[in-house]
């Protein structure tokens, strides 16, 4: 018994082991992401490309930055982030919910998920091609403030090195978030983009409290502050983890010589079944103005565009109502694209499950989908509120603190997520050690 004792005690050891070296190979992904941020792409001058992107703040760009960590602004390797491959399988997501030949592929199994992550990866490296060169032309003409150029050398073998450049970066990264999600734990892709918006925050910490300390903010309004973050971080989680329980009945079936009794489960839905795409592209379609009005105004003469910009800017009552309709629009076309009612009610008659007081088909789908409509309004609202919040604390307290919006939404999602992979972890380590003592038990008694 001793020696089944000690063998038990070096294999959770072990387990933990495990566990200690998944969270080692985590931490060293991030850190090589992080090294890449800062490396520059050939050709460009770090300094003049820094000062031109603060003093061009605004629009989409800020927004790509603060998810590659910076890297953006210093137009490193890792400018693009992983930002190609997140737009590639949201549209190849949505084109398996629009055209049949993919969703075939995707009812073959494990063969079909790899053909569509493979097209997504297509689409990432296409991506990252048009976009690494549309900033590489742009850039060649821009200048810092005092008259700095940002290219060294402008010309087409500047416009190809950073093409290379820029979409290596983005496929290294999607490799390292690959080799995160199966050495590591939790997603990788959504821990890199974890990484560069929590790389951001020390420095939105320290400036806040400059702000105090030079007197531009004052202490009740810091307070105010951290007040709000905690309260609404916690309001976030609780509406994350919200979800509507529709009570499902399993009708008694007779097998052999036992008869299993009725058996009553659930089917959850989740208030925001919509995550954080909704938000992404609202933001993207509204920032698209002010960044074409930045990167054009200085060789343009129309007085259009940066009235559109300005009117749509965030603070501005258009901005606010016209993200709030966006918000509300993408997350009930994003949530009809995911969940199909229909096919949900088929998998519950075919399976012999009903809802109490609802027809079996078509009445099952329509009681579905009115629920779920329900859920999305309240869904959309609720992410209508995060989105909004951070403009209204810039607008009233006259802060630079960046809190909230998508940036908010997908630090929570991805903690919570990382959380409950370590409990899985831990959880399968306690199974595997209660299932040994049973069986030591089990042997000891057959002695």
């Amino acid at each position: 018994m001793a020696l089944g004792n000690a063998g038990g005690i070096s294999s959770g050891l072990g387990k933990f082991t495990e566990l200690r070296q998944r969270l080692l190979f985590v931490l060293g992904a991030l850190i090589v992401y992080r090294i890449g941020c800062y490396v520059p792409v050939p050709g460009v001058n770090p300094d003049a490309m820094l000062a031109m992107m603060q003093a061009q703040g605004g629009g989409i760009v800020d927004m790509f930055n603060m998810f590659s960590g910076g890297a953006l602004h210093r137009f490193s390797l890792f400018a693009l982030n992983v930002m190609p491959y997140i737009s590639a399988s949201i549209v190849m997501q949505m084109a398996v919910y629009i055209l049949p030949s993919l969703k075939a592929l995707q009812k073959e199994g494990e063969s079909g998920r790899r053909k569509i992550t493979q097209y997504s990866r297509i689409g990432a490296v296409i991506l990252a091609v048009v976009q690494g060169g549309s900033i590489a032309v742009a850039l060649q003409n821009q200048v810092a403030p005092g008259g700095v150029p940002v290219v060294y050398a402008p010309g087409l073998g500047f416009v190809l090195t950073a093409v290379v450049a820029l979409t290596a970066g983005t496929i290294f990264l999607m490799w390292l978030g690959e080799q995160v999600t199966e050495r590591g734990v939790g997603n990788g892709v959504s821990l890199i983009i974890f990484a560069g918006i929590v790389a951001g925050l020390p420095a939105a910490v320290i400036q806040t409290f400059n702000a105090v300390r030079d007197g531009s903010m004052s202490v009740i309004a810091l307070i105010l502050i951290g007040i709000v973050v905690l309260g609404f971080t916690y309001f976030v989680v609780f509406m994350e983890r919200g979800q509507r329980r529709i009570t499902v009945n399993y009708a008694r079936r007779q097998g052999g010589r036992n008869a299993y009794m009725n058996q009553t489960s659930f089917l959850p839905l989740k208030l925001n079944m919509a995550g954080v795409i909704p938000p992404i592209f609202a933001s993207s379609i509204l920032a698209f103005p002010a960044t074409l009005a930045q990167w054009t105004g200085q060789s343009t003469s129309s007085t259009w565009l940066p009235r559109i910009s300005n009117a749509l800017s965030p603070g501005q009552p258009l901005h606010m109502i016209v993200l709030a309709a966006l918000i509300i629009g993408f997350a009930f076309f994003y949530t009809a694209l995911v969940f199909n009612s229909q096919e949900t009610a088929d998998n519950l008659k075919k399976s012999g499950a009903l809802i109490p007081g609802i027809r079996p088909g078509k009445a099952t789908a329509d009681y579905i989908d009115g629920v779920l409509t329900r859920l999305t309004a309240v869904g959309s609202l609720y992410l209508v509120a995060v989105c909004l919040l951070p403009e209204v604390m810039r607008s009233q307290l006259n802060t630079s603190f960046y809190f909230g919006g998508t940036s908010l939404l997908i630090v929570v999602v991805v903690v919570m997520d990382f959380i409950a992979q370590i409990q899985a972890h831990l959880m399968s380590h306690q199974y595997e050690s209660l299932l040994k003592k049973a069986n030591l038990k089990g042997s000891g008694r057959g002695r």
